[in-house]
């Protein structure tokens, strides 16, 4: 069903007299200096013809529920909702139209997934040992002590590993920038024998993709009778819970497993088990005079 044809009247234009502009125009012009062209195609091919002038919010979240109706509000907003406001305000820093505030749609909390703990850690590592798939541990592993994402450890390179000073260079990480990740002694030990029977030009784990890794995660998973925590549960998801559970404060978690942000490190990635029972504990620990 196409868009309804809104019949209120247009604001004016930032400069009059200027030509009205399509946004199949000012969308063509925002990808030639620069924006980002991948979810444009389908809206330019729904409201390309219509004046900037006559774009509006309503309408522009009709489309993003016609586009995807069967999505959730956080799609609907990445793939029409922010391209659509980027295009507009492109148009209006040319003086094509309006600046309209357009809102995100509501978006629902995104849901805790349960990390993988370290009786688990022990379980699975312990697996991999009888299925005899030691960089699969050692993969994990990485994950789960130094935060690192699966794309980042299947990318890292023997070249990028320095054993005798006991780190891992990640390159080009997820927020733009090289990060320097620290190793135990756990993982030193299971390097320096995958090192052994690797070639100089293998990736340090041998997996090339998240869903070769997910795949074996899952399989092993099955035969020792746990369930199942996907690279991102079992890695970077472990590594802030696990951190937190041995005391360590939220800034050095974040900062040793590189999270930028927050509100996403506490909003998702910290999910505390039993922390009524710590905290006792730990009151425990400060016997208060009674007399207090």
């Amino acid at each position: 069903m196409d868009m309804p044809i809104r019949t209120a009247v247009a604001p004016p234009l930032a400069h009059p007299g200027t030509l009205v502009r399509t946004f199949a125009e000012a969308a063509a012009s925002y990808i030639e200096h620069g924006g980002q062209a991948q979810y444009l195609g389908r809206i330019v091919d729904r409201i390309g013809d219509r004046a900037m002038t006559e774009i509006f919010p309503f309408d522009v979240k009709h489309l993003a529920n016609q586009l995807y109706p069967a999505h959730q509000n956080s799609t609907r907003n990445r793939c029409v909702i922010t391209p659509v406001r980027a295009v507009v305000y492109h148009a209006y820093d040319r003086g094509w139209g309006p600046a309209i505030r357009l809102r995100n749609l509501k978006e629902d909390p995104p849901k805790r997934k349960k990390a993988a703990s370290q009786p688990w850690l022990h379980a699975f590592v312990r697996q991999c040992a009888k299925d005899e798939l030691p960089h699969l541990a050692a993969l994990v592993l990485f994950m789960s002590q130094t935060g690192a994402r699966v794309s980042e450890a299947v990318a890292l390179q023997w070249s990028e590993v320095d054993l005798l000073n006991r780190t891992a260079l990640l390159l080009k990480t997820k927020t733009g920038a090289n990060s320097t990740r620290f190793l135990t002694d756990q993982l030193i030990s299971r390097l320096y024998d995958l090192k052994k029977a690797s070639a100089a030009s293998d990736p340090v784990f041998r997996y090339h993709n998240r869903h070769a890794v997910n795949e074996r995660i899952e399989a092993v998973c099955h035969r020792a009778d746990i369930p199942y925590k996907p690279s991102h549960t079992c890695g970077r998801h472990a590594f802030a819970n696990i951190a937190l559970s041995m005391g360590l404060d939220i800034k050095t978690t974040m900062d040793a497993g590189g999270w930028k942000s927050i509100a996403v490190f506490l909003g998702t990635y910290a999910n505390p088990r039993n922390a009524g029972r710590a905290v006792a504990e730990r009151f425990n620990v400060y016997q208060y005079d009674a007399d207090l």
